[in-house]
């Protein structure tokens, strides 16, 4: 605008002059156009009754009562004693926190479900050197005889090492038909080939050294085995949490108003690259991350994005090769698509694009477990738990395109879960009604946390919430009150979570460890139940236990149409293992079950196998086409 000189300005009392002989001229318009609508509208028809029915109101859904599932802890009582070490002196160092895993695996192939626990171990020397006072184990093993009932046979097994333990995975790393494990740690993880003869003690070979386990200073939390070369051997990824020792820890100096230093975000710390070990046979495990696309760094500063607590596998866009999803810790989520060939291992990360990098308000997440299933027919969710005042996530598939929304709330699963810090999570069918449902493990970082957050406690009761069946309308899943789940409902500091069928009667059991406390073992009381199976798989030489093939189940018919299905791993939950047997409840009246298997393409190509079964209440063994 040019400059010049500003003209005369209007008073407030010229200002409000004008106001008022505009509302004058305002409402005399107004009576006037009143006074000619009042002569001139139309008079308005007497209203007659509408001869079309009245369509009755669609009646209301109502929900059907809820059955109870109710959990025993029978630790002691089956030979579990055990009191996880987190090692704190009153430093508050973040792993002291984040509690150990727990797996399940036959060790001595007699077809049950035997039992290791990861421990911590006090602090000595150097953080990254830590060894445990003598006498002291940090991965521990009980067998099972069956019933339920294990014993200790850690002593003499080859298992006993100095660590800072926090996680496992299982799996056939060297071909031999036996399992074998994989531990992480704080600092430089582990591999323990099994040895153990038919019938004999269990007996494992640290083979950490031989297969040239990096020893680079990392902390380790979750892993997963599988072909992810598909070469007909298996792999292991490993899950890094954050750049740790413990000066940073000291230096980054969470505190608490009131209460001074405590445990706290990882939002002080660098994220970590994952490790992703291909398997080479005699020439041991070699480091392939940056080649097959497990690296992801920010855009801006090059430095690495993860902060990875959790991993699942699963084939979210059906093309037989196996993907993977990451829990990052209060970063974006990761989902690894498979692009690779045979013989050669390559993943492209797309959970920005895929809609679960983020939760619905696009913001990250405490994410920390991590599972996926079928929430209804032919519709793959994962599931992430989360931290307190975040909700869990759901992860709904829409199709086999790689594309999900955060269905939590209109799922039933939002609200409910909102006011927990979930650590271990599996969707499981629970209830042995056909579908999964879903097991949360709870419990707060901060021992202190009710003086500053009075809604928030240390210990917190576990959560399960039931599958209301591919007919129901959302939202979905129903949480089972307290009172209805047993001792899960009991508080403790929830970490680890596993599921395995220990006592052989075809419902699936729990182990939940604590941090900084005991384990419960959680026997699955369910009413007496007969129509199930579990369905365990014989894969080829290299993957005896089919990791990454997917198995469907559906009632019998000329155009079979599955109902249930999973990715066999044991990889799944928090610094966990599960079984990798799928167990699957039957509806009434399905006395005939056609059992599909989509084979892992170890070979390059996709085989298939398909089965009848008559009956239920049973184990069904599939073999691999050719074994």
């Amino acid at each position: 605008m040019p400059d010049s000189a500003p003209g005369p300005q209007p008073d407030d009392g010229s200002i409000g002059r004008a106001t008022r002989h505009s509302l004058v001229a305002i409402v005399a318009l107004g009576v006037i156009g009143t006074g000619v609508w009042l002569l001139t509208r139309k008079p308005v028809p007497a209203r007659t009754p509408d001869p079309t029915p009245v369509t009755p109101a669609l009646p209301r859904v109502v929900e059907q009562p809820l059955a109870p599932v109710p959990f025993t802890d029978v630790a002691k009582a089956a030979g579990i004693d055990f009191t996880h070490t987190t090692g704190a002196t009153g430093e508050s160092l973040l792993p002291e926190t984040m509690g150990g895993g727990v797996g399940f695996l036959d060790v001595d192939g007699d077809g049950d479900q035997d039992m290791v626990l990861i421990d911590g171990c006090r602090w000595q020397g150097e953080p990254f050197a830590s060894a445990p006072e003598p006498g002291h184990d940090s991965v521990r093993l009980w067998t099972n005889d069956g019933r339920g009932q294990f014993r200790d046979a850690t002593t003499g097994s080859g298992l006993e090492g100095p660590r800072y333990g926090m996680g496992m995975a299982t799996g056939d790393l060297d071909g031999d038909g036996r399992t074998d494990v994989f531990v992480t740690a704080v600092g430089r993880n582990a591999v323990y080939l099994n040895r153990t003869e038919p019938g004999g003690a269990p007996r494992f070979e640290d083979a950490t050294d031989r297969l040239k386990v990096p020893s680079a200073s990392r902390w380790g939390t979750s892993a997963a085995m599988f072909d992810a070369d598909q070469d007909g051997d298996l792999d292991l990824l490993v899950c890094n949490y954050v750049r740790w020792s413990r000066e940073i820890d000291l230096a980054v100096d969470y505190r608490l108003t009131g209460l001074g230093r405590a445990y706290g975000s990882p939002t002080g710390f660098e994220g970590v690259d994952l490790t992703y070990l291909r398997n080479d046979g005699a020439a041991g495990l070699v480091d392939a991350t940056a080649v097959s696309g497990f690296t992801v760094a920010n855009a801006s500063t090059g430095k690495p994005v993860g902060k990875a607590l959790g991993v699942v596998l699963g084939d979210w866009n059906d093309d037989g090769r196996v993907d993977v999803a990451i829990a990052n810790d209060t970063v974006a989520n990761f989902l690894f698509r498979n692009e690779g060939s045979p013989g050669r291992a390559s993943f492209v990360e797309v959970g920005g694009a895929s809609g679960i990098a983020f939760d619905r308000n696009g913001s990250a997440t405490g994410a920390m477990g991590i599972d996926t299933a079928w929430l209804r027919p032919q519709e793959w969710a994962i599931a992430i738990g989360n931290f307190a005042n975040e909700m869990s996530s759901l992860y709904v598939e829409r199709g086999s395109t790689m594309a999900f929304s955060d269905d939590a709330i209109i799922e039933g699963l939002g609200p409910a879960s909102r006011a927990f810090l979930t650590f271990g999570l599996v969707m499981a069918d629970m209830d042995l009604d056909g579908d999964a449902d879903l097991v949360q493990a709870n419990g707060h970082i901060e021992e202190r946390i009710a003086r500053v957050q009075p809604s928030q406690s240390w210990r917190q009761r576990g959560q399960l919430f039931l599958n209301a069946g591919s007919g129901a309308p959302s939202p979905l899943w129903r949480e089972l009150p307290a009172h209805m789940i047993g001792d899960l409902a009991r508080p403790v500091v929830g970490r680890g979570l596993a599921t395995a069928d220990i006592d052989g009667d075809g419902d699936l059991d729990l182990a939940l460890t604590q941090a900084g406390g005991a384990p419960m073992l959680l026997r699955n009381d369910l009413p007496s139940h007969d129509r199930w199976l579990r369905i365990v798989l014989e894969g080829p030489p290299g993957n005896p236990q089919g990791i990454g093939a997917l198995v469907t189940v559906a009632p019998f018919a000329s155009v079979p149409a599955p109902t249930a299905a999973s990715i066999v791993s044991g990889a799944r939950s928090y610094l966990s293992a599960c079984d990798p047997a799928f167990t699957i409840g039957l509806p009434e009246g399905q006395s005939k079950t056609v059992i599909s298997v989509r084979w892992p393409a170890g070979s390059g190509a996709l085989e298939e196998s398909r089965i009848v079964v008559d009956g239920t209440g049973r184990t069904i063994k599939i073999r691999a086409p050719g074994r």
